[in-house]
């Protein structure tokens, strides 16, 4: 089957404690835990998390090698961009910063106008966006 727009997405990133990542990805923003997988120490393999929504045609998943861990190297444009189209909720916010979450400032202004910035434990960006977005014209 060619790749079209009904193609599943998976975003996949290192992560230095599963952990804490799933704290703030899931407790946090509130997605599920799609899959969890355990390498039992075995060389070469990982220990990984999937979170996002079951209907969704996208996941989060997060790697972690206990023997060999990769450290993550987020720039300031490494973007996870949410469309909410409406207001951030502060409680969303909130619950972000609790679940080890940092707002930040972002270098590029459209996003500090049209959303809020948030670092994850790993230094990952995710903008809630109050835009909408579709990719028709």
């Amino acid at each position: 089957m060619p790749f079209t727009g009904d193609s599943h997405v998976r975003i996949a990133r290192p992560t230095r404690d599963l952990a804490v990542a799933e704290r703030f990805w899931a407790e946090g923003l509130g997605l599920s835990v799609l899959y969890r997988a355990e390498a039992g120490g075995v060389p070469g393999e990982h220990d990984l998390l999937m979170v996002g929504y079951p209907d969704a045609s996208w996941h989060l998943e997060l790697v972690h090698e206990e023997g060999r861990p990769l450290e993550p190297t987020p720039t300031v444009e490494d973007l996870l961009v949410l469309y909410l189209d409406g207001p951030v909720p502060d409680e969303l916010v909130a619950r972000l910063e609790a679940h080890g979450g940092q707002r930040v400032a972002s270098p590029n202004p459209y996003w500090n106008t049209w959303g809020v910035t948030v670092e994850d434990p790993d230094g990952y960006r995710l903008v809630l966006c109050t835009r909408g977005w579709s990719n028709r014209s």
